[in-house]
C-alpha cells in the first residue's frame, strides 16, 4: 500500500469511485507518482482503465514506470494511441525499454516503437532492445552527457545546454577522443569553475571503471556500490560508451536481484511477481511452489528408507528417538547457514568454482568447532540431566556411553552438514545452476537425510548394536 497520508489517500480513492475527475487530479498531485502506482495496483480492471485514461500522459509516464510488470500492457492497452505516443515519448530511454519489455506481443511492440516521433527514437529503441533485460545493456541510459576531449569548457558547455532537458544524469560527464573511445570523466563543476577556453582534457578524470554491454545487470549493480559510482560507464568492445548503469537504477537492481533470491531460496520457482501478494493470482503462486514441494517430498522418502533400515535399533533403544529431531534440526540451520554465507559471498563476486578447496577446508574446520561445541552441550545433558527423567537406557547401555554416541553423531552431522551447506552452492555454480536455487529447501532436505543416517550408523557402532 502506499506510504502517502492517509487523507489524500482516501480523497483519490472516493475520486476514482466516484469517477470525479476533477478531485482525482487535485488528488493526484499531491501523491508521488511510487505511491500512485501502488495505489493503481490495487484497483479492479474498470477502475484502472478509468485511472489511465483521466491522468494526464506526463503524469502516467511516471507512473507506469513503476507499476508492475505483468501490468504494463494491459495499462498501454486502455490508451489511444496519441496518448500511448505521449507516454512512450515522456519516458527516459531506460524506462522506455523496460516498458516495452514488458509487452509480449512482438507485433504490438512494433507497433509502439512505431508512435514515436522521432526516427532516431525509434531506431535508439531497438537498438536496446536488442540486449537481454538482465544484462547493463538493457539496463543502461543513454540520456547521459558527452563531450569531446577537444572542446574547450565554453564548447562543452554549449554542447550540453539543448539536452539539457533531455539528460537523466550530469552528475558525470563523459569525454570521448578522435576515435569516438571513452577517454574520461568530468563533474559539471569542472566545467562551471574553470575558465572558458581551458581544455577538457586538461581537467578530465581517467575512468577507473567500465562494464561491457553484455555484463549481467547484478554484477554492474554491485560495480556501481562497491566503487560508490553515481554512473558505470556501459562500453562496446571497442571502448565505446553505450550508456551508463546510475546508482538509483543500480539500488532498483539489487532490489530486484534480492527477491528474487529470497524467492528462490524459499524453493519458489519461476520469475519473480512484481505484483502485491494479495495482487497476485492464485495459480501463479501455487504453480511456483508446487514442483519444488512434490519432489522434495519424493527425495524426503529417503528418510524414512533410512528409519525402516534401523527400525530394530530403534525399538531396542526408543529413547534414540527423543533425539533424532535435534540431530537434524542441528543439521540443517548449521547447513543453512554455510549456503546462505557462500550465496552471499558469491553474489559479491568474492567466491567462485576455483575456491571449492579453501571453502571445504574453512568449513570443514568451523564445523568440527561448532559440531564439538554442540555435541559437548548435548553430551551433558544426556549423561547428567536425562537420569533424572528416564529411569534406564536399554539393558547393559549405559547414560555415559548412549550420551557420547549422541556427542559423537550430533559432532559429526554438524560437521557434515556445513560443509555441505557451503560446497553444495559452488556445485551448483560449476554445473551452470543457479546457486540460490538449491539453497535452503535442498540443502535442508539432504542434511534432514545424512543427519538421520550418521546419527543411526554412529549409535549403531558406539553402542555395539547389529545394524
Amino acid at each position: 500500500m502506499p506510504d502517502e497520508d492517509p487523507e489524500i489517500l482516501e480523497d483519490l480513492t472516493r475520486a476514482i469511485a466516484a469517477r470525479d475527475g476533477s478531485a482525482f487530479l487535485s488528488a493526484a498531485e499531491k501523491i508521488h507518482h511510487a505511491d500512485l502506482a501502488a495505489a493503481y495496483e490495487d484497483l479492479s480492471r474498470k477502475s484502472q482503465a478509468w485511472f489511465v485514461r483521466t491522468l494526464p500522459s506526463e503524469a502516467f509516464s511516471e507512473v507506469i514506470a513503476e507499476i508492475p510488470d505483468p501490468l504494463v500492457e494491459e495499462a498501454l492497452d486502455y490508451l489511444k494511441p496519441s496518448q500511448q505516443r505521449q507516454v512512450l515519448e515522456e519516458l527516459p530511454d531506460d524506462d522506455r525499454v523496460d516498458v516495452l519489455q514488458d509487452v509480449e506481443d512482438d507485433s504490438k511492440r512494433e507497433k509502439l516503437i512505431g508512435l514515436l516521433g522521432e526516427s532516431e527514437e525509434r531506431e535508439l529503441t531497438r537498438t536496446l532492445l536488442e540486449y537481454p533485460e538482465d544484462t547493463a545493456g538493457g539496463r543502461m541510459t543513454t540520456q547521459i552527457g558527452y563531450v569531446s576531449v577537444k572542446m574547450t569548457v565554453k564548447e562543452a558547455l554549449d554542447h550540453l545546454r539543448p539536452d539539457l532537458e533531455d539528460t537523466e544524469t550530469l552528475s558525470r560527464i563523459f569525454v570521448h577522443d578522435g576515435n569516438n573511445q571513452l577517454a574520461g570523466k568530468l563533474r559539471l563543476r569542472d566545467l562551471t569553475f574553470n575558465a572558458w577556453q581551458t581544455p577538457v582534457g586538461s581537467i578530465m578524470q581517467p575512468i577507473e571503471h567500465t562494464v561491457l554491454a553484455e555484463t549481467d545487470q547484478e554484477e554492474a549493480s554491485i560495480a556501481v556500490l562497491k566503487y560508490d559510482l553515481f554512473a558505470l560507464p556501459v562500453v562496446d568492445q571497442e571502448n565505446r560508451l553505450l550508456g551508463v548503469i546510475t546508482s538509483d537504477d543500480a539500488m532498483e537492481i539489487l532490489s530486484e536481484e534480492s527477491t528474487e533470491d529470497i524467492e528462490k531460496q524459499a524453493g519458489l520457482t519461476g520469475e519473480q511477481s512484481e505484483e502485491g501478494y494479495l495482487n497476485t493470482r492464485i495459480t501463479t503462486h501455487f504453480s511456483r511452489r508446487v514442483i519444488w514441494l512434490v519432489g522434495l517430498a519424493i527425495l524426503s522418502i529417503a528418510a524414512g528408507a533410512v528409519m525402516f533400515r534401523f527400525e530394530a535399533i530403534l525399538k531396542g533403544i526408543p529413547l534414540l528417538m527423543l533425539f533424532l529431531p535435534m540431530i537434524i534440526a542441528a543439521g540443517g540451520n548449521s547447513g543453512g547457514q554455510a549456503s546462505m554465507v557462500a550465496i552471499r559471498a558469491m553474489a559479491l563476486n568474492e567466491l567462485s568454482g576455483q575456491d571449492a578447496l579453501k571453502v571445504a577446508w574453512k568449513e570443514l574446520r568451523l564445523g568440527a568447532m561448532l559440531g564439538l561445541i554442540l555435541g559437548a552441550a548435548i553430551a551433558v545433558v544426556a549423561i547428567f540431566i536425562l537420569p533424572f527423567f528416564h529411569p534406564e537406557v536399554a539393558p547393559g547401555i549405559t547414560f555415559s556411553a548412549f550420551g557420547s554416541a549422541v556427542a559423537v553423531a550430533l559432532a559429526v552431522q554438524v560437521t557434515a552438514s556445513t560443509l555441505i551447506g557451503a560446497l553444495l552452492p559452488l556445485g551448483a555454480c560449476a554445473i551452470r545452476l543457479d546457486p540460490a536455487v538449491i539453497a535452503a529447501p535442498a540443502v535442508t532436505t539432504v542434511v534432514d537425510v545424512s543427519g538421520m543416517l550418521i546419527y543411526l550408523l554412529v549409535a549403531s557402532t558406539m553402542l555395539g548394536l547389529g545394524g
